[in-house]
């Protein structure tokens, strides 16, 4: 694969990312990586200096190499290598970020085909820049919702709930709690407040994101979706309903294609056991599923293979 280092401005920070080459391009792809402090290959920093190297994007610029579709994926703010303040920016800022990715790489590969890409969070960004960018030929939904934030947070509550460490169920016992109110009560105390971060149970968050989070309706913009659209879920999504994959395609107008993943996971591993997020550093050693990989190729090769050659 023939990957370069490459920075580009959005509203006066530059951002860090990595633009992969292919050979006789058929297509090229932004893809944008999912929540949290995630950097271009989709390793997120969490808190207490700990690290979950997910390799997502990553794993899906190689796989569509193979492909014949060139590729950039980057740094979010404050991350990696990109400039900024990462808890400084909401929704709207990020999304600009992925416009001026967008526009970087329609410059880099003027006349290819348009796709973007995205996971987890990036896939509301994927299907606002697919509603809104004429450049966009298609867009990839991986374990997106179709519900509005606050929605998909208590549905994830309830299906992390029973499968939280025996550690932490005792510690919310002692709290004389459980789980579901302890999100809600964390989530009234992040809605009430008005800074860009504040700190809850000792963890810095980036509550204007988590604001603008809660509040967002992927409806709106799934619903002007016109391009060809292929969405993907895991079975086994423990953080996104599997049954939203079902509800897109009932929101765009373009052609859609739907997929429920079998055993899959949310960081797109096979999770045969449910394990949810107590599994991820063990899935994380893992590839990301080939099953999910030919479903994203294949796709590519029905709408433009032979396009771009």
């Amino acid at each position: 694969m023939n990957s370069t280092d490459v920075t580009f401005d959005s509203d006066g920070c530059a951002l860090a990312g990595t633009y992969s080459e292919a050979d006789r391009p058929v297509a090229a792809a932004l893809l944008i990586a999912g929540s949290g402090k995630t950097d271009r290959n989709s390793d997120v920093r969490l808190p207490f200096g700990q690290s979950l190297r997910a390799g997502i994007t990553g794993a899906l610029a190689a796989t569509l190499d193979r492909a014949h579709v060139s590729s950039l994926r980057f740094d979010k703010r404050g991350v990696g290598a990109s400039g900024g303040d990462y808890y400084a920016v909401g929704m709207d800022q990020r999304l600009a970020d992925a416009a001026s990715a967008l526009a970087w790489l329609a410059a880099r590969q003027p006349g290819l085909p348009l796709l973007v890409i995205g996971h987890s969070e990036g896939c509301y960004y994927a299907a606002r820049l697919g509603a809104d960018e004429p450049r966009v030929a298609g867009v990839v939904l991986l374990s997106g919702s179709a519900r509005p934030g606050g929605a998909v947070l208590a549905w994830q509550t309830q299906q992390l709930a029973p499968r939280l460490p025996r550690s932490a169920k005792v510690i919310l016992r002692l709290l004389r709690t459980d789980a579901i109110k302890a999100q809600r009560k964390n989530q009234d105390k992040i809605m009430a407040s008005t800074e860009d971060a504040i700190r809850v149970q000792g963890t810095k968050v980036a509550a204007r994101w988590f604001r603008d989070f809660v509040r967002y309706d992927p409806a709106v913009a799934l619903s002007r979706l016109a391009v060809p659209v292929l969405a993907i879920t895991g079975g086994h999504d423990l953080q996104v309903p599997p049954a939203d994959v079902e509800a897109t395609g009932k929101l765009v107008r373009g052609p859609f294609e739907g997929h429920v993943a079998g055993d899959v996971s949310h960081m797109l591993r096979p999770d045969p056991g449910l394990a949810g997020l107590r599994g991820y550093r063990r899935a994380a050693r893992e590839p990301v599923s080939p099953e999910v990989l030919t479903l994203i190729t294949d796709w590519v090769a029905r709408h433009w293979d032979g396009a771009g050659r």
